[in-house]
């Protein structure tokens, strides 16, 4: 009796099973790629969500998955261990059909992207886009360093890269100073690097905060972060200092600006500031937190310069501080030879993807996820995307509106959370980042106050304005070519090891641990030592293929 029973309960699950799969499949059953009744196609998806968002209850989502006949099967993924997981699911093979992640926090490499392209997990785009994707293909025609950065040197295009274009990011190494005091000093904004270093000391011996006290601090900054620290900006009167590889070009050839005389000479006026209690020697160590206490020091205003690439790292911009308004940008300085150059990047556009499709998915997986990413591809898309659903996070601009931009239409007025307001999970914030340019960044609406709390944009972008075109004509690219994947790690190691060595021995020199004179032979010796010519060798071979 009881083996019927069994017999019998086995025979009832199979009949279930059976039914089950001849029914309208649901998103927690269908496979990955299969359709659903009503044309929908279930898709997998990899995921790296924001904090503040919720993406499968998500407006956006909503948004797309009924514009594109798509279902997600959303695999999410915590910022934490988030390149960790993703690098476990490829090795497995238990991976999605796509990649979707955030370009800040993680996303495939060019050497991933080489790597799994070769071994046919990624699915190359270049049809999917030629096919399905005008907005995209439009985007990669206009605008040449979209193409570079996105097609491998085997001619494919494995992913696409977050391409935001910050124009106030674009020059990182800025130079904030107190026109406050230089007001109450009766100075002028310094033209060259004389002039600064007579400033600054008379920030320091003239009591321009007036409380009877040598506590000014004349110039300080951070080691933190991209963007926050001194030497750059000083650098650059002398020699172009990129504030990360130490490269320059000369006539299409891959240079290393840290061991031209220039370098040395930009060295030794740094050491006379240092020497002359002109520097914050907590510069050299401090975090951002720390250089923010010099910055809001409470019993006194005490900073008279600080670097930056924008004012809120070491002042509160809060509405009503009225300490933010003294510090204003000071355009690039000249040195002795006349050079004032300005560090710039590619403005925030990291090299390698943040979304790609693999191999697991289907042919219409495949349409559906790249007319998706094309729709990001316009300005509508890309502002539902990224700043939340159009009457929601943004709408039209009205009469009197003014566009970021210079003699720009205004397109975009972003609608501001009210106080106690609950997130809005509206868009998808930078795992939307797909085609920001500048020319789209500036059509968003900005307050005209450059000190008020919706006008700090344009703030940013007025002091870039003093820096751009200070950059030297030629730039090594570091943010777009291809290093030969065979050679990648080696470069790598030397990159490590090469820049290390150069921001050591600059802080010896400045201090004095180190003598520019009698130990300079030997810190040049030394970087050859480090296969610093090897290094050259393999960028300018990536640069070469690249261009």
């Amino acid at each position: 009796m009881k083996k019927s029973m069994v017999t019998l309960l086995m025979l009832v699950m199979a009949f279930t099973v059976v039914m089950s799969g001849c029914s309208n499949g649901s998103s927690s059953t269908a496979q990955p790629g299969s359709s659903e009744e009503g044309g929908k196609v279930n898709i997998s998806v990899f995921a790296v969500q924001d904090s503040s968002i919720d993406i499968p209850t998500n407006k956006f989502t909503a948004f797309v998955e009924d514009k594109f006949n798509i279902k997600f099967n959303w695999e999410i993924n915590p910022s934490d261990g988030a390149k960790e997981k993703r690098q476990i699911s490829l090795a497995s093979g238990d991976y999605p059909d796509a990649y979707l992640l955030t370009h800040y926090i993680d996303q495939f490499s060019q050497a991933d992207l080489l790597k799994y392209g070769k071994q046919g997990v990624l699915v190359p785009l270049n049809d999917l886009i030629d096919q399905y994707a005008p907005n995209i293909k439009a985007a990669m025609e206009k605008n040449p360093n979209l193409k570079t950065l996105n097609t491998a040197p085997d001619g494919n295009i494995y992913g696409l890269v977050a391409y935001t274009e910050c124009f106030h990011c674009s020059y990182p190494s800025k130079m904030w100073i107190n026109t406050e005091w230089l007001k109450k000093l009766n100075l002028e904004m310094p033209k060259t690097t004389e002039e600064f270093k007579n400033v600054l000391q008379a920030f320091k011996t003239q009591d321009p905060n007036g409380n009877g006290k040598a506590d000014e601090v004349p110039l300080s900054g951070s080691i933190e972060e991209f963007g926050v620290r001194i030497i750059p900006f000083l650098m650059n009167a002398f020699v172009y200092d990129d504030d990360r590889n130490y490269l320059q070009m000369e006539n299409g050839k891959v240079q290393s600006a840290a061991i031209t005389p220039e370098w040395k000479e930009g060295l030794t006026y740094i050491k006379s500031l240092f020497d002359a209690g002109l520097i914050d020697p907590g510069a050299f160590t401090q975090n951002a937190e720390a250089f923010k206490k010099i910055g809001e020091n409470a019993d006194a205003e005490i900073l008279g310069a600080g670097a930056a690439m924008h004012p809120a790292i070491f002042v509160n911009i809060d509405e009503g501080n009225t300490r933010s308004a003294h510090y204003n940008p000071l355009p690039p300085i000249s040195g002795p030879q006349g050079v004032s150059y300005a560090t710039h990047d590619a403005g925030g556009v990291s090299p390698g993807a943040k979304f790609v499709i693999t191999n697991k998915a289907s042919e219409e997986a495949q349409i559906a996820l790249i007319k998706m990413v094309d729709y990001m591809f316009t300005p509508e898309g890309q502002t539902n995307g990224a700043s939340g659903m159009k009457g929601i996070d943004w709408t039209d601009p009205v009469d009197g509106d003014v566009a970021l931009g210079k003699d720009v239409k205004p397109v975009v007025k972003q609608i501001p959370m009210a106080e106690g307001e609950a997130p809005r999970n509206a868009g998808w914030s930078g795992m939307a980042h797909f085609y920001m340019p500048k020319e789209y960044r500036d059509t968003f609406v900005q307050g005209t106050d450059i000190y008020g709390s919706n006008g700090y944009e344009r703030r940013l972008y007025d002091a870039s304005l003093l820096y751009e075109g200070h950059e030297p004509k030629e730039l090594f690219p570091i943010w777009s070519v291809w290093i030969d994947p065979n050679e990648i790690d080696e470069a790598s190691l030397l990159q490590t090891n090469i820049r290390n060595y150069i921001e050591q021995n600059e802080l010896q020199f400045i201090t004095g641990n180190k003598d520019l004179n009698k130990d300079w032979d030997a810190y040049v010796k030394g970087l050859q030592n480090l296969k610093l010519d090897r290094y050259l060798e393999i960028l300018q071979k990536a640069y070469d293929l690249t261009k």
